[in-house]
């Protein structure tokens, strides 16, 4: 005969509810670096972010003063500013730096031939200020940036500026690519100031390679500011970059997945009908004369798309 247990106790409950999973890693928001396309879904729009965005200002940094150019007074006295203008801009205190990012865009506006033999080495200590991860540094480094546009607009150009511009216009680009408001608006600000006050056609030269960046943020902010320069040139500056060359970016930035980049697409487009048929009386025949020059710049499918887009307005 078999003998049974004398513990009566009854087993303990089973919960089956689920338990939520160990967070094992922290979440990363590093605003120099390219944003993910995997972040972006297949119809163009951005998906939900996994944690809530830095939209607002950062409280460490909510004691910056971030003064319009308008509002910026003169100094006092330039030339001694610029002697200690370097060392400060360098410096490892963040509120130091601030204050002569600050004191250089005063030099820009009000005494620019002071600040012009030092033009090369501050541009690229913007650069690195865009890079720095406090975000107080980076926004006076885009505000900088805008002020050197309006005061030295052909300075960008000369082949000593070469690569410091080139990097100064990707970092512009990035940050105006990142989920971060603060910092992003800012650097649409600046885009939209060196679109202004920059020549357009050796500004094309510098945006156009840019256009095709691997990411879709990034070329479609590019986009956008490439459609500027486009839009504010005049015919003949149209003509000497090429039609043809123009059509062929409208063309590729019709199909991005991005609405940004597709607008843009769309006002070069109507750009160029605008200058190619701006010798032509008859609408039937600038239509028909737009339609064999899409057919014979471009691939069929192509050609078809830029045409009815025109077309169809």
């Amino acid at each position: 005969m078999a003998l049974r247990s004398l513990n009566n106790t009854p087993p303990p409950a089973i919960d089956h509810r689920k338990k939520p999973a160990k967070i094992t890693g922290f979440l990363i928001n590093d605003e120099n670096i390219a944003p993910s396309s995997t972040n972006v879904a297949s119809n163009g729009r951005a998906n939900p972010p996994v944690a809530k965005s830095n939209c607002e200002i950062p409280a460490s940094d909510q004691g910056i003063d971030y003064i319009a150019s308008k509002n910026l007074p003169a100094l006092p006295d330039p030339e001694a500013n610029i002697q200690s203008l370097m060392e400060k801009l360098e410096s490892k205190d963040w509120l130091t730096m601030c204050e002569a990012l600050n004191n250089t865009r005063r030099l820009a506006l009000y005494h620019s031939s002071t600040l012009l033999p030092l033009i090369e080495k501050v541009v690229m200590v913007l650069v690195k200020g865009l890079k720095n991860p406090r975000s107080a540094v980076c926004k006076t480094s885009i505000m900088a940036s805008s002020d050197l546009f309006h005061s030295f607009p052909h300075i960008f150009f000369s082949t000593a500026m070469a690569e410091p511009f080139h990097q100064l216009l990707l970092q512009l680009l990035l940050k105006a690519s990142q989920d971060k408001k603060f910092v992003c608006e800012e650097a649409e600000k600046a885009l939209q100031a060196m679109s202004s006050f920059l020549p357009g056609l050796p500004l094309l030269e510098k945006v156009r390679p840019l256009v095709g960046h691997t990411n879709l943020r990034v070329r479609a902010k590019a986009a956008v500011s490439f459609c500027n320069c486009v839009t504010k040139m005049e015919s003949s500056d149209i003509k000497e970059f090429g039609c043809s060359g123009l059509l062929q970016v409208a063309a590729d930035l019709l199909n991005d997945r991005l609405p940004e980049a597709r607008e843009a697409a769309r006002k070069i487009a109507t750009t160029i009908y605008t200058v190619f048929t701006s010798e032509e009386k008859e609408e039937t025949t600038a239509s028909e004369q737009w339609q064999s020059f899409c057919f014979s710049n471009l691939p069929p499918l192509s050609a078809q798309a830029v045409s009815k887009l025109i077309t169809s307005q």
